[in-house]
């Protein structure tokens, strides 16, 4: 094997660039660490990308008395909403109640109970509801009569990560996108790591702290570096989503109950979509190649219209996404599978964390309580930061995380309009609600339509494209169109080839 062309020396190499890999890498480099964070493919470009959307809590681990992780996610939920408000939001959830279910009373109780786990200032709690007079009813099947409501929140995951990243970027770290980690080495002093990028070859990377945030592959890599782990405790759990045309025309969510313990949400997507999702299954295949199956996409469809007055076909189906959650293996049903997150570090000579489990609410607390591991191994006396920042783009006003700017998001949107009134309100909203504050480095002297270069397909033009191939590691139409925007969804199916022609005919400057 030839030398490799690149070193970098660092104090911590992440492997992995999902939620927890970005997030380790925020708030080491914040402390001041050096970082390096490679991942094989995009960031977010498996399981991070395919989760439900939510910042919850999760009502239904109540009922398997995981008090403590339902606490932690629900303290986490309106310190996520202050930190990113352009990409997450409140969200009202309705739970129609049928008979055959658990009694009113104790379902009332459950829901008091998640109200008062955790302080809230942002989220209204939650209360029974008239169906028959409620506006969620009218789509509903008239059987359903009474109903509840509660609040949670919802994220646009992908760019969750990709902000984390950028963060860690502008923090110091080094960001290395489609750069597979071929081979892990445990020295005397540090760990040496092989990494191969096509557009630049081998990089060698040397490290005193290895962090393997490496979601469905975190056992395969454990088990490579030190083969007398034996690979780890994960139990891989599928979860595929549909994406239908819009069902209802209220803001509220949906979560169904089925008969067989499982839970369905029904959630308001892109404006003129409904996403419907999820399944929980036991995964054995390759993580690589995950994709929906038939069955699944009859049950959720089946789910739905048990509920929803106007039934939902599998040919209603417009696009699904799975993905594989690596969740601690606790012997339990793939529903009921723990949600919590694990930690678990061999420093039998330079260390090694691996995570295993976690969920996508509880990121930043993880991301935490790994950086004070690796700090205090490295010496490093700086603490915890996370809880009072802001994301890149959120800091609609002020450096620091307000309740303002979750509840008065829509005044300052509708200023950025007025301040770019040469442009579509439309394609400003979109950029509003993707970008935030950032808004203004994507416009910068850009005042009309005909400033923002050339228009490569609907609503997407090439001043967006350049910004997110320079400042967020997009380099695919894939990239582009479905995990830092969700354009893919608004266009014909034939824009990824014409967007990828374009992007290999404007190689991007160096």
């Amino acid at each position: 094997m030839a030398e490799p062309q690149h070193i970098l020396d660092c104090d911590v190499l992440i492997i992995g660039g999902g939620i927890n890999g970005a997030g380790i890498a925020r708030d080491a480099a914040g402390r001041g660490l050096s970082v390096v964070l490679c991942e094989k493919d995009d960031l977010a470009a498996h399981t991070s990308s395919a989760s439900t959307k939510l910042i919850h809590g999760g009502l239904r681990y109540l009922e398997y008395y995981e008090f403590n992780l339902v606490r932690k996610a629900l303290i986490e939920r309106e310190v996520l909403l202050r930190a990113a408000p352009h990409i997450m939001w409140p969200l009202r959830f309705v739970m129609p109640h049928a008979q055959g279910q658990r009694p009113a009373l104790m379902i009332r109780a459950g829901l008091f109970l998640y109200d008062m786990l955790a302080r809230r200032e942002l989220l209204p709690a939650s209360s029974g509801i008239n169906l028959r007079s409620h506006v969620a009813g009218k789509p509903l099947k008239p059987e359903f009569e009474r109903g509840f409501i509660y609040s949670d929140g919802w994220v646009d995951d992908a760019r969750l990560v990709v902000l984390n990243a950028i963060d860690a970027c502008e923090k110091g770290a080094t960001i290395l996108t489609q750069a597979v980690c071929t081979k892990l080495e445990r020295k005397t002093a540090d760990w040496e790591a092989t990494l191969f990028k096509p557009s630049c070859g081998q990089i060698r990377v040397n490290a005193r702290y290895v962090v393997n945030a490496a979601g469905p592959w975190t056992a395969d890599l454990l088990h490579a570096a030190l083969p007398k782990e034996g690979g780890g405790h994960l139990r891989l759990i599928k979860g595929s989503h549909i994406v239908v045309k819009r069902i209802f025309e209220h803001d509220n969510a949906y979560i169904f109950q089925h008969r067989d313990g499982r839970i369905v949400f029904a959630i308001p997507y892109e404006r003129d979509f409904t996403l419907i999702g999820t399944t929980d299954l036991d995964y054995q295949g390759d993580a690589n190649q995950v994709a929906i199956s038939e069955d699944e996409i009859s049950y959720l469809c089946g789910l739905a219209s048990q509920y929803f007055a106007q039934p939902i076909a599998p040919a209603d189906v417009v696009w699904t996404y799975s993905g594989v959650r690596p969740l601690v293996e606790d012997g339990a049903d793939a529903k009921a599978v723990t949600r919590d997150y694990r930690l678990e570090v061999d420093d039998d000579g330079p260390p090694i964390l691996s995570v295993f489990g976690g969920k996508i609410t509880t990121f930043r607390k993880l991301a935490e309580e790994a950086v004070d591991q690796i700090a205090k191994a490295l010496d490093n006396r700086h603490g915890g930061w996370t809880h009072n920042a802001c994301l890149p783009g959120g800091d609609l006003y002020g450096a620091e995380p307000q309740n303002r700017s979750v509840l008065e998001f829509d005044g300052w949107m509708r200023a950025q309009i007025a301040r770019y009134s040469g442009l579509p309100s439309a394609l400003v909203s979109r950029y509003c609600r993707t970008y935030g504050t950032r808004i203004h480095t994507l416009l910068a002297d850009r005042t009309d339509v005909a400033s923002m270069g050339e228009e490569i397909a609907a609503g997407l033009y090439a001043t967006e494209v350049e910004y997110l191939r320079r400042y967020e590691w997009a380099r695919t139409a894939q990239d582009i169109l479905w995990r830092r925007t969700k354009l893919g969804l608004h266009l014909p199916a034939s824009t990824a080839d014409h967007l990828q022609t374009w992007l290999n005919a404007h190689p991007l400057a160096r």
